[in-house]
């Protein structure tokens, strides 16, 4: 027996020598573990005794590695893995379940985190779920920038200005320059919420699921209701979108008012340029946002423009618009993706039709504090009442970062 098989016959007693790893009802995972060990072990067994060469073995330890790194991420799976339970999941359980029935509110199942309006903070583990969803069907959510904060009073601090700068040789003078100028956005703050009614009849359905409830029927309504705040809210009481801000100028990023968005017009009224140059503009949207911006930046427009936008030719009769080959993946338009967002204004006379930029820089939104619950059992007998809400704020966070399309002559 050479060395290295000798060394190989020690791991296999080794493996056999182990003790299996107690499993209790309900842990899959463990008696797969306990399986994959002992799969490890015949196949290691086998290769010594087969005598297989060093590349043979070399590629079933590699096997075997990979397969270990399997099972060592689901040991460590936040569900408790090797030991039950983890904490989370008791807290989902119980919140769950005081939701359905009415009983434990009070207890410590709440983590004690009462929010406004005297209902319960939603567990982390559901409101994950919530906010994932949400930002996958949120239009301007999925390509913006989002902050959490607890404090009404939120501001993120920005640059107005670079810093300016200079020349100067070994042994020349260094005038003072300007410094940068600093400033603040805050976003808009209002309460979203939902208020539902469910029959006791069905609540008491074993089959009721809370989680696909919520996941389903207010997590579609909040996305539907911020998406629309996100792009033309007025910020009272709710956020303020980036088309209803300081009136759009053509005025270039290095003249206008910080938060006012720069645009460029059709050059026809309520439509695109008369063919062949009916793309031109587009292009030249593209390139009025500076370098910098353009690496992240996607299109914004709802249905119906999108379909106008996708007829749209260059001189040489191809296709601006590139369908996408890739599930999941967005269409293209001169390279760039193309976000549909139902709440951008429909081609008309004077409209701000297509939105360009780097929305990330361009747009915050802010998560206010947790995604609160209330069970009202008590107004109206036989139906149980849930007011699901959540506080979100937006606005511009850079004016420079985001170019409009108005659909004028000028």
């Amino acid at each position: 027996m050479t060395k290295h098989d000798s060394k190989l016959a020690r791991s296999v007693a080794a493996l056999r020598g182990a003790p299996q790893l107690e499993t209790r009802e309900g842990d899959d995972d463990l008696a797969e573990i306990n399986k994959a060990l002992a799969e490890i072990e015949r196949k290691t067994a086998e290769a010594v005794k087969n005598g297989e060469g060093i590349e043979a073995m070399t590629k079933t330890m590699g096997e075997m590695k990979a397969r270990l790194e399997d099972l060592e991420i689901k040991a460590n799976r936040p569900r408790g893995g090797i030991g039950g339970r983890s904490e989370n999941s008791e807290v989902k359980t119980a919140f769950v379940n005081a939701m359905l029935t009415g009983q434990g509110i009070e207890a410590k199942a709440m983590s004690g985190t009462e929010g406004p309006k005297g209902g319960f903070a939603v567990p982390t583990e559901i409101t994950n779920i919530v906010m994932n969803q949400l930002r996958d069907i949120s239009p301007v959510r999925s390509v913006a920038e989002v902050v959490q904060t607890d404090s009404p009073d939120y501001r993120k601090l920005i640059g107005l200005r670079g810093a300016a700068s200079g020349w100067t040789g070994e042994t020349g003078t260094r005038a003072e320059t300007e410094t940068q100028d600093l400033g603040y956005v805050s976003p808009s703050f209002g309460e979203i919420y939902a208020y539902a009614t469910v029959t006791r009849h069905v609540l008491e359905d074993a089959s009721f699921d809370l989680e696909a409830w919520l996941k389903e029927t207010i997590v579609t309504e909040f996305a539907v209701k911020e998406g629309a705040a996100f792009v033309a809210g007025n910020g009272v009481t709710k956020p303020s979108g980036f088309l209803t801000g300081s009136t759009p100028t053509t005025e270039a990023d290095s003249a206008r008012t910080f938060g006012t968005l720069q645009y460029l017009a059709t050059g026809a009224d309520g439509a695109f340029a008369a063919a062949p140059n009916a793309g031109d503009k587009l292009v030249d949207l593209v390139y009025s946002l500076r370098a910098g911006y353009r690496k992240d930046a996607v299109w914004m427009m709802n249905s119906a423009t999108a379909g106008a936008v996708r007829k749209l030719k260059d001189s040489e009769g191809r296709f601006l618009w590139s369908d996408s080959l890739v599930a999941g993946q967005p269409p293209t338009l001169l390279g760039y993706p193309v976000i549909i967002a139902e709440d951008m204004p429909a081609i008309a006379s004077g409209a701000f039709s297509i939105a360009f930029g780097d929305f990330r820089r361009g747009y915050l939104v802010a998560d206010r504090g947790a995604l609160v619950m209330v069970r009202d059992e008590v107004t109206k007998p036989g139906f149980i009442k849930f007011y699901v809400a959540k506080r979100v704020g937006g606005t511009i966070s850079d004016s420079d970062a985001i170019k409009l399309l108005k659909f004028a002559t000028s």
